[in-house]
């Protein structure tokens, strides 16, 4: 694998960082990641949007400008056979040369961005029993979700509680018992045909599937969506659960903790949901 480190593009097994840099001591960073299907990326802008706003959340100014970020998405996935590929983007705020909480001042930040071969994006034409099985927990990761912080660890520790138990994913609630998100996605439920979703807070990554999604069905109009303030309750009575991320685009949830969503099988709204997402998700350069 060629990857791209600080303005150079060499060997994966050949890229090196500082035992300082302070991604690598605190997960001092932000990172991006988006799919591309037979060479088109799928919401460009709308990811380096999202990590330009994060980095300036932290205090780092973006080392790059969106053309060269898209530069080194191109080079890297000419680099791959296959013709679908995942690009990852990720910056820290650099090395300074010790161990020290405080900002240091003048350094360079450290980026990286490397590509791998993905699965082709979901047909709505799926076997209606081929969903995600997952779980859910009370969210007890950091209170400023909407930063896409490389210091993933409590994301991780909610992963491997459904990876442990040979599941999906972990759905996550707060304190009152609200749906926050899952640990690596953003949750949608159906009732009676109405979508909703939970509103973007400091809670919830302003996920970019979660927005084509979103876009998709309200352009199209037949299917009303809303973002409100959703129970665990409701989820859990739902008729339909989906997850969405990057790499899972939006995906049919049919068990959650043992028990069927709805009558145990990927739902109707879900099939249209995702012709309208695949018709649109290539609008966003």
């Amino acid at each position: 694998m060629i990857v791209y480190l600080n303005g150079e593009y060499i060997p994966a097994e050949e890229a090196t960082i500082s035992p300082f840099d302070r991604g690598f001591l605190f997960g001092d960073g932000i990172y991006d990641a988006l799919p591309s299907y037979n060479g088109k990326l799928v919401g460009m802008q709308l990811h380096l949007d999202r990590m330009t706003n994060g980095l300036e959340n932290i205090g780092i100014e973006n080392p790059l400008s969106d053309d060269q970020w898209r530069e080194i998405a191109a080079r890297l996935i000419s680099e791959q056979d296959s013709p679908n590929v995942g690009v990852y983007f990720h910056v820290t705020r650099g090395n300074e040369g010790r161990r020290f909480h405080g900002f240091p001042i003048g350094i360079k930040p450290t980026v990286l961005a490397m590509a791998a071969a993905i699965p082709p994006p979901p047909t709505p034409e799926r076997d209606k029993q081929d969903g995600l099985k997952v779980s859910s927990s009370q969210d007890l990761r950091w209170q400023r979700c909407n930063i896409k912080s490389t210091a993933l660890l409590g994301n991780v520790l909610h992963f491997q509680e459904s990876y442990a138990s040979d599941l999906d994913e972990t759905i996550l609630y707060n304190a009152a018992g609200e749906l926050t998100e899952a640990s690596a996605c953003n949750v949608f439920i159906v009732k009676d045909g109405v979508v909703a979703t939970p509103p973007l807070d400091h809670q919830i990554l302003p996920g970019i599937s979660r927005h084509i999604a979103i876009e998709a069905m309200r352009a199209e109009g037949s299917i009303p969506v809303e973002e409100r303030v959703i129970s665990m309750d409701e989820v859990r009575q739902a008729d339909e659960v989906w997850v969405s991320s990057s790499s899972k685009l939006i995906t049919p949830v049919i068990e959650l903790d043992g028990k069927p969503v709805g009558d145990g099988m990927v739902g109707p709204v879900w099939e249209k949901a995702i012709k309208l997402y695949l018709a649109a998700m290539y609008d966003y350069p």
